[in-house]
């Protein structure tokens, strides 16, 4: 065998090699921790997570108060919304996620991220609140009696005019469709666009704005949601156990997908040649399962006229500002369908692993 032969078969071992032994790496799961002691001084009651796995790994315990710094608020949470990111954060998965979460068990056992609440106390620098205001956004440790939130970041004044249940359902959900819409999809008024899995929490929110924006608005989803989807102002609503949105003479200036159940091409015979595909989350799994849809676009791309995005939702307090001024108008609601209690944070998160929740699952602390 020639030299550089050897070289090239070296190599492609070392590679193989290095890949093998990231996956095992990052597919380490250790053993949960036991329980942790008691905590000192003022506590309140919070969901932590000291290992990765399923609901059960979820404990409502003690912890301590937090203190806000100099640019920080306090805020007591009164409710609190449940997504699909917190149990991908819970059993680390896609694998990937463990280099920024934790190797072997989660660096954070802090859970959730949207809440609604109020003001408790203010940093001495903090002049864009006061205690008593009503607030909502997204912070790390939401699942608990009180949290801090830097005043720059994620986090807005609420309406006067909506409940605290209402405002804890939008950040993450309503952010996501806001940016995919506005930002990838660079929707415009007159516009017609499909929403692939109108009636879960993105698609609830995607429905509204995207009318808010003057688009005509379709959505997919099954039978029991589409009366509902209808109500929030879809012009039109496919009803997947019934017919084939990819069979339709609809065409679409842009397609919002959050499931992922048609292939890239089927969805490109039913959009403008100028047409846009966004695609949201996708189906689950350790591995591949959640790339999937960005390993067919980088496949298919090049025999597709139309531009194929996905989307990586950023929480910022301008959009906030924007969702907030869309739900005083009543141009935005939330569609929450269940509620738990802080202590029953393992039952909303299960029930949110179905993908059965039609809009939002709610955690009330009051």
């Amino acid at each position: 065998m020639k030299l550089r032969y050897k070289i090239a078969s070296g190599i492609l071992a070392l590679f193989f090699l290095l890949i093998a032994t990231l996956a095992l790496v990052i597919g380490y799961t250790a053993d949960c921790p036991p329980a942790a002691e008691a905590a000192s001084g003022p506590t309140m009651k919070a969901v932590t997570y000291g290992c990765y796995g399923g609901p059960e790994v979820l404990a409502y315990v003690d912890v301590p108060m937090p203190v806000p710094k100099a640019d920080e608020v306090l805020v007591k949470v009164h409710a609190a919304g449940v997504n699909p990111l917190d149990w991908h954060f819970m059993r680390g998965s896609p694998f990937v996620m463990r280099l920024m979460t934790g190797i072997g068990a989660p660096s954070d056992a802090s859970m959730g991220r949207d809440f609604a609440g109020e003001v408790q106390a203010v940093g001495e620098k903090v002049t864009r609140f006061k205690p008593g205001d009503r607030v909502f956004g997204g912070a790390n440790g939401a699942f608990a009696e009180y949290l801090v939130r830097r005043e720059t970041g994620s986090i807005a004044l609420m309406p006067d005019n909506v409940s605290f249940e209402q405002a804890a359902a939008v950040p993450v959900a309503a952010i996501t469709a806001l940016q995919a819409l506005r930002d990838n999809g660079q929707l415009q008024a007159g516009q017609k666009v499909l929403i692939n899995g109108s009636s879960g929490g993105v698609g609830t929110y995607a429905v509204q704005i995207a009318k808010s924006m003057g688009a005509e608005v379709h959505g997919v989803n099954s039978t029991r949601n589409v009366e509902m989807v209808l109500g929030l102002g879809a012009d039109r609503v496919f009803d997947y156990k019934k017919e084939n949105y990819t069979e339709s003479d609809e065409r679409y200036d842009l397609i919002l997908d959050m499931v992922g159940n048609h292939s890239l091409l089927d969805n490109s015979k039913v959009m403008k040649p100028t047409g846009r595909l966004v695609q949201v989350g996708g189906p689950s799994g350790d591995w591949v399962g959640p790339f999937r849809g960005m390993i067919e676009a980088l496949l298919t791309a090049p025999f597709m006229e139309q531009e194929v995005s996905s989307i990586m939702a950023q929480l910022n307090g301008d959009d906030l500002a924007n969702l907030a001024s869309l739900m005083s108008a009543g141009k935005v609601t939330s569609q929450i369908d269940r509620r738990f209690s802080l202590a029953e944070t393992a039952q909303a998160v299960a029930y949110s692993e179905t993908g059965r929740a039609r809009g939002k699952i709610i955690i009330g602390m009051d």
